[in-house]
């Protein structure tokens, strides 16, 4: 489960950007996840709540956003989008020959604070 270590270094850096702007608590944490990235949202959300404890986020609220992964289909020559890693076919054509271009694996996208 590597979810647990993806918690430990957002919140690291949740935890710098809090105490950076003197904040005492951390009240909400915005992640987006990538559809290829093998990040389980459910895990995630458990291994946050763990690795929260005792720290200026304990108690915060998590909110996971699932972003579409960008293809490129060779077969008929577009880009298309994928919100789930479970599909691998074109759904222009079928497909499955999709090239990933583009996906953010785990991103913070906002802290509120306190």
């Amino acid at each position: 489960m590597h979810e647990i270590t993806l918690c430990q270094r957002a919140l690291e850096i949740v935890e710098q950007q809090a105490a950076g702007s003197g904040a005492s608590r951390v009240t909400a944490v915005w992640l987006k996840v990538g559809a290829f990235s093998c990040v389980e949202p459910a895990a995630l959300e458990f291994c946050y709540e763990l690795v929260c404890r005792g720290t200026l986020a304990e108690g915060s609220t998590l909110h996971i956003e699932e972003q579409q992964a960008e293809c490129w289909c060779p077969s008929c020559q577009q880009y298309v989008h994928l919100l789930s890693s479970h599909v691998r076919r074109c759904p222009q054509c079928q497909s499955n020959e999709l090239r990933i271009v583009a996906d953010d694996g785990l991103q913070i996208q906002r802290i509120e604070v306190e």
